[in-house]
């Protein structure tokens, strides 16, 4: 069992395909909280959950790693949409201020650049324009808004690191029909349903390509990020100042 109880740095991902080349040699451990049973990757003064995919798994995983690690920032990471035609494939975003599709709610924070916003769902070429159109959101997720609140609920300091996994004219397959209602993608469903519908193939080649793409060039940021942050603490500095603002 982990001793490992208290990380500079906590880390809410969706799934782990985004930043297994990450964290593929860390070590891990499942830990319990509020009656779920969550994997935490463990490296020196950082751990990482993967909460599934949406906002309340987001939120879940927040929380228990705030509880079981006492983090001094706590970091939502993973895929992003474009929501315009300058951002690529691979493109990270670190937006400073973060935008709840939901209510319009708003967090703000005193780094980064450009707004993303977190929608309730994968988001059609259509719903990205008006998203875009509605909130000035250059990228969309599901789910930073969600740890924002957990981190804010408790005094915690927050960042956003997102990398683009799909473009603003993407149409994605009906991934949505593979989630479940703890936010776990079925890979295994999702691979049959598509192989039996050869017309699917060349779109969930690219999107294959494309999220690995993303998943390399958003752990190649984190990794940087980690350094640095560990290396500044070590010499006596304060982690990344990114205090969250309503």
């Amino acid at each position: 069992m982990s001793e490992f109880t208290h990380a500079r740095i906590a880390i809410v991902a969706a799934l782990e395909r985004e930043v297994l080349p990450l964290v593929k040699r860390w070590r891990f451990v499942d830990k319990e909280h509020s009656g779920r049973r969550f994997r935490f990757f463990e490296t020196d003064h950082v751990a990482l959950v993967c909460g599934g995919i949406g906002a309340e798994g987001a939120r879940r995983a927040a929380e228990a790693a705030i509880v079981l690690y006492s983090p001094g920032i706590v970091y939502s990471v993973g895929f992003a949409g474009a929501l315009n035609s300058e951002l690529k494939i691979g493109d990270v975003v670190e937006p400073r201020r973060i935008v709840y599709a939901s209510d319009g709610s708003t967090t703000n924070l005193d780094q980064g650049e450009g707004v993303l916003v977190t929608f309730t769902a994968v988001a059609t070429p259509e719903q990205k324009a008006k998203l875009r159109e509605s909130f000035g959101a250059h990228a969309v997720d599901m789910e930073a808004a969600a740890v924002a609140r957990a981190a804010e609920a408790r005094g915690i300091r927050f960042a956003v690191v997102k990398a683009i996994s799909d473009e603003v004219d993407f149409t994605f397959p009906e991934m949505h029909r593979f989630v479940d209602s703890g936010g776990r993608f079925s890979e295994v469903r999702f691979a049959l349903f598509a192989a039996l519908r050869p017309w699917l193939w060349p779109q969930v080649a690219r999107l294959a390509g494309d999220s690995r793409r993303a998943s390399q060039a958003l752990c190649r940021t984190l990794q940087d990020l980690i350094d640095s942050q560990v290396a500044t603490a070590d010499d006596g500095g304060h982690a990344l100042e990114a205090v969250p603002r309503r």
